[in-house]
């Protein structure tokens, strides 16, 4: 048995450029130091002191800048590459985090927020354009997901740490988390190659690959897909409710769960072991099984329905006066929820990928990214508003449903066939 399942493990990262490895290191180095966003409402309310509808404001505009940034990140990927765009907003977006610290004035706040995002989210599709570079049909979806694998163990070091840093300054978080930002892009900028081919000399060298995945046209643009448009909006809403998970849970763990900002931290931490035990050889079982993406897709959508039904018991904790069951119904949301994405995020990038041609791969990922900028953004506009005007129980009973709009959309179009956008 132990045998069989080192052999998978092995067999799970055989393959991997070593690009894919330095890129993966470059997220793990980035995402040690991510501290600022699953603790920024909590820093909000309990540090600067904003009411719970002004910190969902603050959210939402972080929404807004990496709506915006994403959406130029993908254009100057296209047209300048994805190595300057990287190591551009690693560097710059680290300043601006450094700085941010010392905003504290609501509207400044807002701009100095979007300015930090819009900086920092042009690297999300160059560094998924890099990926997709750098690996090949059969192995894909498992570089995706070994770059989850990179972002999720730094999440676990960083949310165990951002926690106890947490608790002694909040301006610690700021500190670390924009100079591991710096320090990624230095080691990016020294150590990955520099492509030596165009978007457009990759999208000729690569029509072979191209007739094993989904056949479109080169010049075809991403807002002219009607199939991908459909697949983007799922997404959205189902990052509507996952993304919660960085906002409104951290400040429902706090005040409604009655726990410390260091077992949020450790919390989080879980999240991120989780994804990193266990997400790459289940990519690889799936695969090795020719499981259907889509169909894997909606199973971790209504899991993340059921997470999110969880927290609406609290409810019945508070009603009945248990007070011991906070702590477990906060483990089986992150259960949950953890599972939810292991099922879900490496599929949908790889989809994005094999939808587009290298030449305009670079706009794909930004739209499917924009996707989740928007979401970002709705999630605790929504969500502030929702918890302030009816409590937390309604909030997530409504996360819960727009998790099965998302599930009954992916389930619509697993059933239809993908038409040739050409």
């Amino acid at each position: 048995m132990l045998q069989r399942t080192v052999s998978l493990y092995q067999r799970a990262y055989r393959g991997l450029s070593p690009s894919v490895w330095l890129l993966a290191g470059v997220m793990l180095i980035n995402r040690c130091g991510t501290m600022v966003l699953p603790f920024m409402t909590l820093y909000l309310t309990q540090q600067l002191h904003y009411s719970v509808t002004k910190a969902g404001t603050v959210m939402a505009v972080y929404g807004a800048g990496a709506f915006v940034g994403t959406f130029l990140g993908g254009r100057l990927t296209d047209r300048i590459g994805f190595h300057a765009i990287q190591v551009f907003s690693l560097l710059a977006g680290g300043i601006a985090l450094i700085l941010l610290q010392f905003v504290t004035d609501f509207y400044l706040l807002c701009g100095s927020v979007f300015t930090f995002t819009l900086l920092g989210d042009t690297f999300r599709p160059a560094n998924q354009a890099a990926i997709a570079y750098y690996s090949d049909t059969e192995t894909r979806t498992r570089a995706f997901s070994f770059n989850r694998l990179a972002i999720n163990l730094g999440w676990a070091v960083g949310g165990g740490l951002g926690g106890w840093l947490a608790s002694i300054q909040y301006n610690l978080l700021f500190w670390v988390d924009g100079l591991t930002c710096v320090a990624a892009g230095i080691v990016l900028w020294l150590y990955l190659p520099i492509p030596t081919e165009s978007p457009a000399d990759r999208q000729t060298r690569s029509s072979a690959e191209l007739t094993h995945v989904q056949p479109v046209l080169p010049a075809l643009l991403p807002h002219r897909d009607p199939f991908f448009i459909a697949f983007v909006v799922c997404n959205t809403l189902y990052l509507i409710a996952f993304m919660q998970l960085f906002t409104m849970v951290p400040l429902f763990f706090k005040e409604r769960l009655h726990l410390s900002e260091g077992s949020i931290g450790l919390l989080m931490t879980l999240n991120g072991l989780l994804v990193v035990a266990i997400e790459m050889a289940l990519v690889y079982t799936v695969e090795e099984q020719k499981r259907s993406k889509i169909d894997l897709i909606i199973l971790g959508v209504l899991l993340t329905a059921v997470s999110y039904a969880v927290l609406a018991l609290s409810g019945f904790q508070n009603y009945y006066g248990i007070s011991s069951a906070g702590a477990v119904i906060a483990l089986l949301y992150i259960l949950f929820v953890t599972a939810s994405e292991m099922l879900v995020m490496p599929f949908l990038q790889s989809f994005t990928v094999e939808r587009a041609s290298p030449a305009t791969r670079g706009q794909y990922l930004a739209l499917y990214a924009m996707g989740g900028a928007l979401a970002q953004t709705a999630a605790p506009a929504l969500g502030s508003l929702v918890v302030a005007s009816a409590g937390f129980s309604v909030h997530w009973l409504a996360v819960s449903g727009i998790s099965l709009v998302s599930a009954g959309g992916f389930w619509w179009l697993g059933r239809q066939q993908p038409a040739n956008p050409g």
